[in-house]
């Protein structure tokens, strides 16, 4: 009995951290299409993919993951936050653009996320 609910709780467990991985990854998608279209002559995969290393980024992390130089990194972000993918947030002398839609979705029991422009 004691080894059936164990083996439910982990099944369980598998089936709802499989589909948050699916939404985040679908979020993913969404995102790299909403930058695509809108932002075409800085789209790359390898900028979407920094912002999904975590929740927020710096102008650092863009630069360290050798996208571009520090400025360019800077008008970057702030035209992601243009077109509502970021927000910008100061905190002391640093600035951090924080992606909340993903944030909603990983601080989330849901799995579901909104589209860029449906909710701005």
């Amino acid at each position: 009995m004691w080894l059936v609910f164990i083996l439910e709780a982990v099944e369980e467990s598998a089936v709802w951290t499989t589909a948050k991985i699916g939404a985040v990854r679908g979020l993913a998608g969404h995102t790299a299409e909403w930058v695509r279209e809108r932002l075409p002559r800085i789209y790359s995969r390898e900028l979407v993919d920094v912002l999904f290393q975590q929740p927020y980024c710096r102008i650092a992390n863009v630069v360290d993951a050798g996208i571009v130089e520090r400025q360019a990194a800077s008008r970057y972000l702030k035209a992601l936050v243009e077109i509502g993918v970021l927000r910008e947030e100061t905190l002391g002398r640093e600035k951090l653009f924080v992606h909340e839609k993903l944030l909603a979705l990983l601080t989330s029991e849901e799995h579901g996320w909104d589209r860029y422009g449906s909710s701005d």
